[in-house]
């Protein structure tokens, strides 16, 4: 359907212009790098404009992890899942591939790739992500129950919230 046409590229969207921003803000463009909150704090209003602005068409899951999430609460089919993932990765790939176009070699870098601390192990790092994003589906889901008479509050702002405090732990 059309409907689901549009949900499917604004996943695509959403998640390219999150990507794009996101690791923007991480490249060294001033003579010293961006601090771990200039960092956070631009993915989490990333992420809150992109909730806001195409929620409505999309859901704005961006993170397959969060469609998962919703496809194990049953709140999209499998089918909507995976055409939903399909985009997003297609759309984080797109995003890191104009930002690295558009970028001049000496600020390009490793496009703000993640890495692990030299004190870190591989097991530490998973735990740290499986928490982190634990918060963010638990936030999503509170925030966007339709049941809940006491959610008075904007999903886009707490899920950019939630972005921001994940960053801030995990960067």
């Amino acid at each position: 359907s059309i409907a689901f046409s549009r949900a499917v590229l604004a996943g695509f969207l959403a998640t390219l212009l999150f990507v794009f921003f996101g690791l923007g803000s991480a490249l060294q463009w001033a003579s010293s790098p961006p601090s771990v909150l200039q960092i956070a704090v631009a993915f989490g209003l990333g992420i809150g404009i992109l909730v806001q602005a195409l929620g409505h068409v999309s859901g704005a899951h961006i993170n397959p992890a969060v469609t998962v999430a919703c496809l194990v609460g049953r709140h999209v089919s499998f089918l909507r899942a995976a055409f939903y993932v399909a985009a997003q990765l297609l759309g984080a790939v797109a995003g890191a591939a104009i930002l690295h176009e558009i970028t001049p070699v000496e600020i390009r870098g490793d496009l703000a790739v993640n890495a692990l601390h030299n004190n870190a192990t591989a097991g530490q790092a998973v735990t740290v992500e499986l928490f982190l994003t634990m918060q963010l589906v638990l936030c999503i889901f509170a925030s966007t129950d339709e049941r809940r008479g006491d959610n008075l509050g904007s999903p886009a702002l707490s899920i950019g919230f939630s972005v921001t405090l994940g960053h801030l732990l995990g960067i």
